[in-house]
């Protein structure tokens, strides 16, 4: 294999890594992978029925309140 060929890989593999790399802490900079309620529910529900349980009496209470609102 000619020295070229492995420099042109080399230099493709690391701009790509490069690229990867600032995609990724752009992701964690805008808040991408920011989520947590998950870890808080996964304690606290055991499976997926019990959490969409937990999610439905939640918008539940969002609604009460919504239509309980009375400013003064």
């Amino acid at each position: 294999m000619d020295s070229w060929v492995i420099a042109m890989m080399l230099g493709v593999s690391i701009f790509l890594g490069s690229v990867a790399l600032i995609a990724f802490l752009w992701g964690i900079k805008s808040g991408q992978f920011d989520d947590q309620e998950k870890f808080l529910n996964q304690a606290l529900f055991d499976n997926e029925e019990d959490l969409n349980d937990a999610v439905e009496q939640e918008r539940k209470k969002e609604a009460l309140k919504k239509r309980d609102y009375r400013p003064e």
